[in-house]
């Protein structure tokens, strides 16, 4: 679903930023600083965020903007999928989140499955690489691309963490309630195509 308001106001914070950055001059920092502020506007208006909350979220970073990662542990266990029930929404979700700075994709997921679900966790292979907004989530104000990674349980068992209050395994044809700003039921159908064809190639958009 197009998001027109959405987009503009990244743009325009992509571009403000990029300018705060690498701009020497007083009066185009002012400028560029006018159309963060612009953005943040734009936000604030279309969405039930608090400007104080958007400021913090949107338009606290430097540098040149660049998209943000996620990465999803994806776990099968008797051809059923694990999934975690997130505190936030209570709804349910591949365990993952953003990755963490000095980590590699891997180790976050193996982090994150351990965090979210309880579980030790072994990386076996990368099977997609999805753009967020290419997918039917809800609108959301950064740019990230989400890694879903195959890994496989050696240790440990199901327990919950501090973002999420329950664990358990789905069959494809019997998933709870999702949480679309975590995955939508069209990319944890997509893992299962992999649970069947181990050999499909990755998919990325």
């Amino acid at each position: 679903m197009s998001h027109k308001w959405l987009e503009w106001a990244k743009q325009i914070q992509s571009i403000s930023q990029a300018g705060l950055a690498f701009s020497k001059d007083l009066y185009d920092l002012e400028r560029y600083e006018t159309l963060r502020k612009i953005s943040v506007e734009i936000l604030a208006e279309y969405t039930d965020l608090k400007m104080e909350k958007i400021q913090h979220l949107f338009a606290n970073e430097s540098g040149y903007q660049t998209p943000k990662v996620d990465v999803r542990g994806v776990v099968f266990k008797e051809d059923k999928i694990l999934l975690v029930k997130e505190e936030h929404d209570q709804k349910w979700a591949l365990p993952g989140g953003f990755c963490d700075i000095g980590l590699s994709p891997s180790e976050n997921v193996v982090k994150e499955v351990k965090e979210e679900a309880g579980y030790d966790v072994v990386v076996k292979r990368l099977l997609a690489v999805f753009d967020y907004h290419k997918h039917p989530h809800p609108p959301q104000a950064y740019h990230y691309y989400k890694l879903f990674i195959l890994c496989e349980i050696y240790g440990g068992n199901a327990a919950t963490g501090i973002e999420t209050n329950d664990v358990n395994f789905f069959d494809r044809d019997n998933l709870p309630p999702l949480s679309r700003m975590r995955n939508t039921e069209s990319q944890i159908q997509l893992m299962f195509e992999f649970l069947n064809h181990p050999n499909k190639e990755v998919i990325l958009d």
